[in-house]
């Protein structure tokens, strides 16, 4: 395994991790790139084992050999360089000390992940990275069979949302719905019953919805601040509301996934 030291932030070698906290950059660039970044060394072995192409590796050398295994088996050049130049490169000190940039794969069409699914999450209009990353990881734990996201929701496969993760996004099948609402009506189609989690005077107690689970069930989160559109709302199945105390209203929208997807999880067995 051949690597390669780098000493010039300029390197053009290494273009690829230039700017990583301009979020505005990245957001333009890397889905136009066809590219993702996956930081640190399990979220690393988790792109790669879940079959994500490596296009390059940039990582302090005390991290080469904790990753020799993975870095063996791959055909990418593989970058060592100091903490110094690593934080002028990407704008930030690479605490995990090791970066690679991946290949993105075409998203699957809606129906394909549809086809077999039981337990599905559809994230409207998630602006927070850290929040996407935190339901796909909650998504992972509870089984769900796929998470499908609207036109205006973060990118799941930008650098925060993988590292909160925990890579975990390589592991939960995902796709961006075309056009949302209009998305529910594929859902209706393929057999789903929809729960919209929002605060509405019509609203359930989410233990109502848990005693007798939908064979079926798509959970629709909404966006920090404001939560579900009005329009996601009225046209879903249901309304679910997560019973509060101490005066507290709603939680955090990644929280909220959580307890909700732990609630209606399906039976052992089933």
């Amino acid at each position: 395994m051949p690597t390669y030291a780098v000493d010039d932030p300029g390197d053009p070698r290494i273009a690829d991790y230039v700017g990583l906290t301009d979020v505005a950059l990245r957001r333009r660039t890397e889905p136009a790139r066809g590219l993702f970044m996956a930081e640190g060394e399990r979220v690393i072995r988790r792109a790669v084992e879940a079959g994500y192409r490596v296009r390059s590796v940039l990582l302090e050398d005390k991290w080469v050999a904790g990753l020799g295994d993975v870095l063996d088996g791959i055909d990418a050049p593989v970058y060592v360089a100091g903490q110094p130049l690593l934080e002028a490169v990407t704008g930030y000190p690479v605490h995990r000390g090791a970066l690679a940039a991946m290949d993105r794969r075409p998203l699957p069409p809606v129906a394909d992940l549809l086809a077999g699914a039981r337990r599905v999450v559809v994230l409207e209009d998630l602006v927070n990275h850290t929040n996407v990353g935190a339901v796909f990881r909650s998504a992972a734990a509870m089984g769900v069979d796929a998470v499908l996201v609207t036109p205006r929701c973060a990118d799941p496969l930008y650098r925060r949302s993988v590292k909160v993760s925990m890579g975990t996004v390589f592991q939960v099948p995902w796709t961006r719905i075309a056009s949302w609402p209009g998305g529910l009506a594929e859902l209706a189609a393929a057999g789903f019953t929809t729960a919209a989690l929002a605060l509405a005077d019509d609203a359930v107690d989410l233990g109502e919805l848990a005693r007798v689970v939908p064979e079926r069930l798509a959970l629709l989160l909404g966006t920090e601040g404001d939560g579900l559109s009005r329009a996601s709302s009225t046209a879903a199945d249901v309304v679910v509301r997560i019973p509060m105390a101490g005066g507290v209203d709603s939680l955090n929208v990644a929280a909220a996934a959580a307890v909700a997807l732990w609630a209606t999880r399906p039976a052992e067995g089933t």
